[in-house]
């Protein structure tokens, strides 16, 4: 006749390793996607600011412009992320003396291990900033 005690050694490693496992896996997920939308934000707000600085400084519109653009996409590839979308409006004439520039930059996150074919494992994240243009030049 066994004793009940008997039985039942070596079961709560197993139960251990087994819950562990369980929990474990969600949360490591779950702070890897935490990790892809923080960079993600913290590439927009990076992106906007200086795309906006960029801009007030400009000699032309068209040039300014295209330099945000290109602060943009720098900072989207310093961050390893890619296909970032720039809206640029101006309050009045853009460039001119007083004006008020705004660089909005939005991005879709995805989310680690989903496939990208999932609309439902993708997050947008935006920012925007701000620029007086000097009004004496």
């Amino acid at each position: 006749m066994t004793n009940a005690g008997e039985a039942e050694k070596g079961s709560a490693i197993v139960e251990f390793i087994f819950a562990s496992t369980v929990l474990l896996i969600p949360m490591i997920y779950l702070i890897l996607a935490a990790g892809q939308l923080q960079a993600g934000s913290y590439a927009v707000v990076g992106a906007a600011d200086q795309a906006a600085k960029v801009f007030a400084v400009a000699e032309d519109p068209k040039q300014a412009r295209s330099q945000a653009h290109q602060v943009v996409e720098r900072a989207m590839n310093n961050f390893g992320l890619a296909g970032a979308n720039t809206d640029i409006s101006c309050d009045k004439t853009c460039l001119s003396p007083g004006s008020v520039v705004t660089v909005k930059v939005s991005l879709r996150v995805q989310l680690p291990f989903i496939s990208e074919y999932l609309d439902a494992s993708v997050f947008t994240v935006d920012a925007s900033s701000t620029q007086r243009i000097d009004r004496f030049g």
